[in-house]
């Protein structure tokens, strides 16, 4: 058994299970408020999923972190349609997800590469996996020529902010949720942005 850490582009489909379980650890509380059926929301992971659009860290076979990114050619999560979404939770659930994750979507800008949710196994945080999986989607940046990276870092989870701001990542701009705390539970989203030109 080798304790080595890889990480690759994308996935295979017979991997879809346990990216869909490993992003859903990660943002399961915050998807919830769309999916709140835990089984039923990692089935729309799996389904909806765009694995190009991923880098993942590997570990003896085991996917143990996983980043998505999105761009003008698609996004880790740009598979879940209504389709994708009624077939799994019903249409009063799809329309209620659809309303919900709305709150959450964000436009791209030209040049630019959004990253798409990045998490890593429980019982392998600590082992520099997001550093690694942060890392490659900038060395990515670099390659396809992208002048920045832009990613959002809710407030109620200053470790990932700290590891982004340790990488490079420079905050730009917050915005303010506080009529909807109620129902994100979380108060601001902190807008934050690598330029891997000028890092470089």
């Amino acid at each position: 058994m080798s304790d080595e850490i890889t990480v690759q582009q994308g996935f295979p489909d017979e991997l879809r299970s346990s990216a869909a379980e490993l992003y859903d650890a990660a943002f399961g509380a915050k998807l919830a408020i769309a999916m709140p059926n835990p089984i039923s929301r990692v089935a729309v992971l799996k389904t909806g999923f765009n694995p190009e659009f991923s880098f993942v860290a590997m570990r003896d076979g085991e996917m143990v972190g996983i980043a998505g990114f999105k761009t003008v050619l698609g996004a880790l999560t740009g598979g879940i349609s209504f389709r994708v979404l009624k077939d799994e939770i019903g249409l009063l659930g799809a329309i209620r997800a659809v309303l919900v994750l709305a709150l959450f979507q964000r436009n791209l800008v030209a040049g630019q590469l959004l990253m798409d949710g990045i998490g890593v196994s429980p019982n392998m945080r600590g082992n520099g996996i997001g550093t690694k999986l942060l890392h490659s989607l900038i060395e990515y940046a670099k390659t396809e020529g992208y002048r920045s990276i832009r990613l959002d870092v809710i407030d109620t989870n200053p470790a990932a902010r700290r590891l982004y701001e340790r990488v490079g990542f420079v905050p730009e701009k917050t915005k303010q949720f506080a009529y909807l705390k109620w129902l994100l539970d979380f108060g601001s989203a902190t807008q934050m942005k690598y330029s891997p030109v000028a890092q470089s």
